[in-house]
């Protein structure tokens, strides 16, 4: 790929130096939205979801916003996943999502912990979608050239219409990134991944 020697060394104290940023900043959020999981429903805080990122698997963090035992309850939802094109699952109204889940997904707060992924070198700030390892499964050959850089917290894909794409569209955006990356195109996304953020609420 692009992301090769200087390239790489460059994209990691990128990577470092929003992480610090993100989290320093957005403490107070932290706190509020913290407070607000943890008042509405029983459960944790933060729970701890296995995506893998450069064929590696690895617990991605974020708040809480679904209830306790979403993941059991996923496989009786299966039938209603409105996401025929691929290997993903998506539901607009997912029952297990929890009031201030729906609130926190809606400006994507519920992803602010991804800082800390971040931080430890587990995603990159900008990267292909970090996938679940049973989804990763049911990849074809060409999609797995997205498993070649780490995954990210944004992504080509995301700021280009998230999960409304058709799954191929999703691959060859990230496909793209892999293949064409520079600091300017990471720099861009966050750009618009920010933009996206206050103008687009169609994460629920």
């Amino acid at each position: 790929t692009a992301l090769e020697g200087w390239g790489k060394v460059a994209k990691r104290v990128l990577d470092m130096a929003g992480a610090v940023v993100g989290l320093t900043v957005l403490s107070p959020v932290f706190v509020v939205a913290a407070f607000a999981v943890k008042w509405e429903t029983a459960g944790p805080v933060f729970v701890r979801l296995k995506r893998v990122s450069r064929n590696r698997e690895f617990d991605l963090i974020k708040f809480r916003s679904m209830v306790k035992n979403a993941e059991e309850i996923k496989a009786s939802l299966a039938v209603f996943n409105e996401r025929k094109d691929g290997p993903l699952f998506k539901m607009k109204d997912d029952p297990r999502i929890t009031n201030i889940g729906r609130f926190i997904r809606k400006y994507r707060i519920d992803e602010l912990p991804q800082f800390w992924n971040v931080l430890t070198g587990d995603i990159s700030l900008v990267g292909p979608r970090p996938h679940q390892p049973d989804e990763i499964s049911r990849y074809r050959k060409h999609h797995k050239k997205v498993l070649a850089i780490k995954a990210g917290a944004a992504g080509l894909a995301q700021v280009s219409g998230s999960s409304d794409l058709p799954f191929e569209q999703e691959v060859a955006l990230d496909t793209f990134y892999v293949e064409n990356w520079s600091l300017w195109l990471d720099l861009k996304v966050i750009a618009k991944t920010i933009f996206k953020i206050f103008t687009d609420k169609s994460a629920v």
